[in-house]
């Protein structure tokens, strides 16, 4: 078998499926070392360990690491999210038993870690599939841990006392509307809940199962399919107080301290992100605590050394060597020092572990373990097509003279995609706007809603100017008029240009969006999409529109809109 080496460059694939019910668009990997000579474990992780990765193969690499044989070896480190991991490695072994892709592909990685047990044991089922009794993917006690954080609820120090006193949080949110139900001294606030989305997300999933423990009084291994058809209306119930969706924990409890108590009151994220958020607090910021469970998922990430014809000898010695050294004091520090409890005894928690960081360096807590794969595969799919909470997304599409060339091929691929991939829950409306600002055409994921879309989509042309805030104002005053109640409401704007010829200025966008954020009853969001090279836009501006309602502002180009855009559409 050929060793994978560094000269051979390649991306991850985009996957179109999670375990036969899910249409997803992979998030993008990133290679985060510089070129080393020899083998290269490539090892996909999820989020939570990216940190923790990354610097770990820094420190590894300069020791400039040697198999018992005399060959060099390397640690490279590709991050994606829990759920794109495992579609992505179920698309490669398909690819390999079709004999569409060989064995030494350098697409396959080397080690792989998920950032907890639930979709580690989803990756064994999936596998197992394809080639049943290889056993690729070894058992979980056989893969040796590298870190943990348990799940845990994150809220402003306000609201937090009045949680404590709850033994089951998610039994109360299924019924409780504002915390001062929770708590005569806590603030008369409705309760705004985040949380990531379970088939992207470890977290997400992780809190879904346990929102399923929580209102059926089941362990996890306990619950069966027709469970989830039972409870699934509690869940919804759980979800109606959703705010954002996401695919980054950490991001989520950012964002909250951010943007404060109206946008989320509680969520649901890793102690470790409860520790990040308070490690940049501004002056002006209100601190957060974890909430800790009774009982809650540990989210154990641990080091996946497949048997599979993709791990050549060579690469299985170098990564047990590797799996080594991430386990000895000297890299296990570094995942503490992260905010990541050890993955081996003895090792001391970092220095913010404390409650000044809002955390409990000894709590104690039952450990749930996983459900059965096909009660999973089920709380998946009840999740999309049921209990998830629904949106309408206004997507306001820069069609001026500058998006000539490749940049409007690339949006209307884009487009197209975003549109086959609306669930059940999702509806969208596009706006089209350059000199002018043309009528919405509403699309949802019916045969017709999306021959809708199509067609819009076919209509783009590259011409005039761009009359950026008045297309901006003109989506927002849209979604004013027609609202769609109990769901989460934005507006996606995608411009590659200055704004120019409009008939408001910033200034006066601004005041107008303020009308409609989230400490109103509109609570509209926004999302801006810098689209092309710096200097062609203003990415001030941009991020500031996005920031006054609670939303985000990002960077694209005809070679990343596609998964920029499919990353966004997970926040709905």
């Amino acid at each position: 078998m050929r060793t994978k080496t560094r000269n051979k460059h390649s991306h991850l694939k985009h996957l179109t499926a999670i375990l036969g019910i899910l249409f997803l668009t992979a998030c993008a990997s990133s290679d985060i070392e510089t070129q080393q000579p020899g083998i290269e474990v490539k090892f996909l992780v999820g989020s939570a360990l990216k940190d923790f990765c990354t610097q770990a193969a820094q420190q590894l690499n300069q020791t400039n690491p040697k198999l018992d044989n005399g060959k060099a070896f390397s640690l490279s480190c590709v991050a994606k999210g829990s759920g794109d991991i495992v579609t992505t490695i179920n698309n490669l072994a398909q690819q390999l038993k079709t004999g569409s892709l060989k064995p030494d592909a350098p697409e396959f990685p080397t080690l792989i870690s998920l950032d907890g047990e639930i979709y580690q044991a989803q990756l064994i089922a999936a596998i197992n599939s394809i080639f049943p009794g290889q056993k690729y993917i070894p058992e979980i006690t056989d893969s040796p841990l590298l870190a943990n954080s348990p799940m845990v609820f994150i809220a402003p120090t306000d609201v937090a006392p009045g949680l404590k006193k709850q033994p089951d949080i998610y039994k109360v949110l299924v019924t409780a509307k504002n915390h001062r139900e929770l708590d005569p001294n806590s603030p008369q606030l409705p309760i705004y809940f985040v949380q990531t989305a379970p088939t992207r997300s470890n977290s997400g999933l992780q809190t879904l199962v346990s929102q399923f423990v929580s209102v059926s009084g089941k362990r996890p291994e306990q619950l069966t399919i027709a469970d989830v058809q039972k409870y699934q209306t509690q869940i919804q119930n759980i979800q109606s107080k959703v705010t954002r969706y996401g695919m980054s924990t950490d991001t989520l409890a950012t964002d909250m301290v951010k943007n404060g108590s109206f946008w989320a009151s509680i969520g649901s994220v890793y102690e470790s992100s409860v520790i990040q958020a308070n490690s940049n607090l501004q002056p002006n910021q209100t601190r957060y605590e974890a909430i800790y469970p009774q009982a809650t998922y540990t989210s154990n990430m641990r080091a996946i050394l497949p048997s599979a014809p993709w791990v050549s000898a060579d690469e299985k010695a170098a990564a047990e060597k590797v799996i080594a050294y991430l386990r000895t004091p000297e890299a296990q520090k570094i995942a503490t020092e992260i905010g990541l409890r050890p993955g081996v005894p003895g090792v001391e928690l970092g220095t913010k572990f404390t409650p000044q960081f809002g955390v409990n360096p000894n709590v104690k807590y039952d450990s749930l373990r996983p459900p059965k794969p096909e009660v999973v595969t089920a709380m998946l799919k009840s999740w999309q097509e049921f209990a998830k909470k629904p949106s309408q997304v206004v997507i306001v599409v820069d069609s001026s003279g500058s998006m000539s060339g490749n940049k409007l091929p690339a949006v209307q691929n884009t487009l197209r995609n975003y549109i086959q991939n609306l669930g059940p829950k999702e509806q969208l409306t596009l706006i089209d706007f350059d000199t002018e600002i043309r009528p919405p055409i509403q699309v949802n994921g019916t045969p017709e809603g999306r021959d809708r879309g199509m067609q819009f989509i076919t209509n783009l042309q590259a011409e005039g100017g761009t009359t950026l805030y008045d297309a901006a104002l003109f989506a927002r005053n849209w979604l004013i008029k027609n609202p769609r109640k109990d769901a989460i409401n934005a507006v996606v704007i995608l411009t590659d240009g200055e704004d120019s010829g409009s008939k408001i200025k910033l200034e006066q966008l601004s005041q107008e969006l303020q009308k409609s954020g989230f400490n109103t009853d509109q609570r509209i969001a926004f999302f801006t999409v810098g689209y092309g090279k710096e200097g062609e836009f203003n990415p001030k501006v941009l991020q500031q529109i996005a920031q006054l309602n609670g939303g985000y502002y990002r960077r694209g180009d005809p070679a990343t809109i596609s998964t920029l855009m499919s990353d966004l559409q997970v926040e709905f």
